[in-house]
Formats: C-alpha cells, sequence, structure tokens
C-alpha cells in the first residue's frame, strides 16, 4: 500500500480508507438461510446486499480451491463414503464433486428447508470470482494452509494465481476489493512475501489476546495486517481503542443476536460477520437513523 515501509504495513486509510458504515459480511454467505458456502447462500447473501462475500478455503487433492469450511467433509457432504467423507485434502476436485452439501441443511434446519437445497455442490474459488468476479468485495480464508499433501501447490501461490486470472490484484491493493484472513500468521506473512501490498487481515480465536497481551499481540499483527478479525468476546472498548491506535481494521465474528450486533457498533466496529446479513443490515440502518447525541464510537 503507499506509505509502506519495511516492518509496518500501511493505514487502511493511506489505501482503501475506512468504510462510512460498518460493512457486512456474509459469513460463508447468508449461511442462516441457505446451506453455507454454496450458490444458493453466496446469491442470497448478494441480494441481501452483503458488502462482502466470505468463501473458507480448503485445497483439493489435485491443487484446486474450494469452498468449504471443515477441513473434512463428514458435516455437510452427503454421498459415497468413500469420496464424501474424511479430509477434503485427500480427496481431488472429481470426488468432491461427487458429494452433495445442501441436504444436511435441511436435516438440521427443517424450518428453513428447501428442496431446492438438495442436490447443491462444493464451488471451487475460480467459479466463484467467475460468478461475481468485481461486483462483490471478497474476504477468502486461508485454511489449514500448513497441512497440503506431498506435491500439493501452496495454498498462498494459487489464491493470488486466482487473483490475478480474475483482475481483482490491483483492486485489492487500490480499494480493499479482496481482503485476505487467516488464524495462521505464518500464512499471512508469506502472502505478504509474495505480494507485500495485498491487505490482509489477521483472525483472533477467544484467549488469543488478555488484557495484559493486548498492546504486544497488535503491535505485532500491524507489522504485516490491515486489521483484525477477533471473536466477538474480545471485543471491548479497550480492544477497540488499542486498534484504532494503531489503524487496524476491526471485524468481529460471528455474530447473529441483534443485541451483540448493536454493542459492536456501539464501539465502533468497521464491519461484522454474519450468518444473517439482513439481520446485520437492519440493525446497521437502525443505527444510522437515530439520533446521534454521542461521539461515533463511545457508548
Amino acid at each position: 500500500m503507499p506509505g509502506m515501509t519495511d516492518g509496518a504495513v500501511a493505514s487502511p486509510d493511506e489505501g482503501f480508507g475506512t468504510p462510512d458504515r460498518p460493512q457486512i459480511i456474509a459469513h460463508r454467505g447468508a449461511s442462516g438461510h441457505a446451506p453455507e458456502h454454496t450458490l444458493a447462500a453466496y446469491d442470497l447473501a448478494v441480494a441481501m446486499g452483503a458488502d462482502f462475500l466470505e468463501p473458507d478455503l480448503q485445497m483439493t487433492a489435485d491443487g484446486v480451491l474450494v469452498a468449504l469450511h471443515d477441513a473434512t467433509l463428514d458435516r455437510t457432504a452427503r454421498g459415497p463414503a468413500d469420496r464424501c467423507t474424511g479430509p477434503g485434502r485427500e480427496r481431488t476436485l472429481a470426488e468432491i464433486r461427487s458429494c452433495e452439501v445442501g441436504s444436511w441443511f435441511n436435516e438440521r434446519y427443517p424450518d428453513r428447508a428447501d428442496p431446492d437445497f438438495v442436490g447443491l455442490p462444493v464451488p471451487t474459488l475460480d467459479e466463484l470470482f467467475e460468478r461475481y468476479g468485481a461486483t462483490v468485495r471478497w474476504y477468502p480464508e486461508t485454511k489449514n494452509p500448513d497441512e497440503r499433501l506431498p506435491g500439493q501447490p501452496s495454498m498462498e501461490e494459487t489464491l493470488l494465481a486466482l487473483l490475478d486470472a480474475h483482475d481483482l490484484r490491483d483492486a485489492a491493493v487500490e480499494r480493499g476489493q479482496v481482503l485476505i484472513q487467516s488464524f495462521s500468521p505464518g500464512s499471512l506473512r508469506r502472502i505478504r512475501e509474495l505480494d507485500p501490498e495485498l491487505p490482509l487481515v489477521q483472525l483472533l480465536r477467544t484467549g488469543a489476546v488478555t488484557a495484559e497481551s493486548l498492546d504486544q499481540v497488535l503491535d505485532e499483527v500491524a507489522t504485516y495486517a490491515v486489521g483484525v478479525g477477533p471473536n466477538r468476546a474480545l471485543v471491548d472498548a479497550a480492544f477497540m481503542e488499542a486498534a484504532r491506535e494503531r489503524g487496524l481494521l476491526v471485524h468481529p465474528w460471528t455474530v447473529n443476536d441483534p443485541d451483540e450486533m448493536d454493542r459492536l457498533l456501539a464501539l465502533g466496529v468497521h464491519g461484522i460477520f454474519s450468518d444473517f446479513p439482513d439481520a446485520l443490515r437492519e440493525r446497521i440502518d437502525a443505527v444510522a437513523a437515530a439520533p446521534m447525541d454521542r461521539e461515533p464510537g463511545t457508548r
């Protein structure tokens, strides 16, 4: 990004800027309404006005990035057991294509079931980029980046090649069209080595930060990333103040309760991951319509 120097990442304000309202990040698509990581969920998220689509990335045995959250297929895939169970990285794309990932949703959420969900396939990242392109913003996550089979390509190199192939790389750098996230600092650092200008976001689990370690953790993150994606429980006034001091975006996950949405919006977060982008939009619109009798970002 402009202004980047060795050992530090430029503030988002120096590159694509902070948003004028909190961003709606569709967690695995509109996954509260449709099976996660399917075209049905992504299409619905777009229709609901989500700002970002979030594809979790797993790599197949033959080196293809697919949108799939779990390292194993068992929870969401249905089909032949010899193809649709076990680690996804041990299955080829053709094997994974023999599975469907919609029936489980109908089984688990009968009140939201739809017969059209039955038979939905696992999409590749290439297909998602081809379908939506630059009409949406992207928030891919590198999942299990270090658990690859001998001979498999690097997840990071494959992702960056797809960004180039779909003309998304420059848009990512210039206006944050793509934010790349991971729980793995090593994966994000590998991406920075491959392309120092791409905007990166470090995910943080509960327990990853304490009051005593907050400054140290965020100081380190600020050397290679433009933002943090903390578990919602980590975000309080002190966390927001420390992030602002370092110019870091704050995008907590995964928030489906309206009261929790309101709490985080009052703290001034820059965006929120939610399974229900429509509900999050309602809360953001409600906050925007409310009289402002306080400073933005304060209680």
